[in-house]
């Protein structure tokens, strides 16, 4: 019996103004049939690929309602204004999600479509859906690069570690970081991870230590700011210099709770956009970055879609910034 789902997405969910030229997300994007994922030599592809999914927040014991947020995050990028060059193509491979409780195959799924996605020279753009997506997309971007012979990192914006254990041997949106140390522990890889924006009170002192064993960098709160930018950069760039290719991480519960209510998690000590956009641009601009996740929007508790329309600036922002550095 199937227990992953795949689901095309409805060309409907992008609306926006019309106009007689590409001048719209709505415009830009394809929506493809299915996950039959072709090479297409000298034409530069974004991949959209929805995690619709929240058995992992739900084991975690979160609030539920992620497995809404690819849906609210396509609408809200709709309509914005196309500024991408007209040599990139954007294309929608649809929605995965979870059936019967079983996250482990829809894991395996999605794993296997943006290794296909990589493969295939695209640019994965993966919209969640709880954060256990990064043990997924992780794994994938581990078993691309190993081809390759190329080294991996992982830079995650979240206000949590995501590095707590496995539940009864299952794992959930708090344990992808984890999972992905001891994968890459399991195949003799070095593991390179660094967490932007720790809040203390949302991380007890077990996940420190965790942290510690596993090599984490990471910044605190208090030191994530614009204030302190110069630290920021001269981190990133150490960071950056002991790997070959890096994925992003976006967990929108790690922005403050006034821009980003529609979380599972939300705080208000969290960073701002102005903050996060500026390290979106820093990693464009290396180089280095082969995909990104945004994750745990929750629809449930968002407000005037404000988490929803700052996760499709987040997405847009990264877009026009990747293509406009060549």
């Amino acid at each position: 019996m199937m227990k992953a789902l795949h689901k095309k997405t409805d060309p409907d969910t992008w609306k926006g103004r019309a106009a007689d030229s590409v001048q719209y997300w709505h415009q830009a994007v394809k929506c493809l049939d299915n996950l039959q994922i072709k090479d297409a030599h000298g034409v530069k592809k974004i991949a959209i690929l929805g995690y619709a999914a929240d058995e992992g927040v739900r084991r975690n014991q979160g609030r539920i309602g992620a497995k809404f947020g690819p849906a609210s995050i396509r609408k809200m990028m709709g309509s914005m204004a196309f500024h991408l060059p007209e040599n990139v193509k954007i294309l929608d491979y649809g929605d995965i999600s979870v059936l019967e409780e079983a996250l482990e195959p829809a894991h395996q799924l999605l794993q296997e479509t943006t290794f296909s996605l990589l493969k295939n020279h695209h640019f994965p753009i993966l919209l969640g859906g709880g954060h256990d997506l990064a043990f997924a997309h992780g794994s994938a971007v581990m078993d691309y690069l190993e081809q390759k012979n190329e080294s991996f990192g992982i830079i995650n914006l979240d206000a949590h570690f995501d590095l707590r254990p496995l539940l009864e041997g299952k794992g959930h949106s708090g344990s992808p970081f984890l999972q992905l140390f001891e994968r890459a522990k399991a195949s003799n890889l070095e593991f390179h991870y660094f967490c932007l924006g720790i809040q203390s009170p949302a991380n007890p002192k077990e996940l420190f230590e965790i942290a510690k064993k596993t090599g984490t960098w990471w910044m605190d709160m208090e030191d994530f700011t614009l204030s302190n930018w110069g630290q920021i950069q001269n981190n990133l760039d150490a960071f950056l210099g002991k790997v070959n290719k890096v994925m992003l991480s976006i967990d929108l519960d790690g922005f403050s709770s006034a821009y980003a209510p529609g979380v599972s998690a939300p705080s208000p000590m969290g960073f701002s956009p102005e903050l996060a956009l500026k390290v979106l641009d820093y990693l464009a601009k290396s180089k280095k970055l082969i995909s990104v996740d945004v994750v745990e929007l929750n629809p449930t508790f968002d407000q005037d879609n404000a988490t929803a329309r700052l996760a499709a600036r987040c997405v847009e922002y990264l877009a026009r910034r990747l293509y406009s550095t060549e």
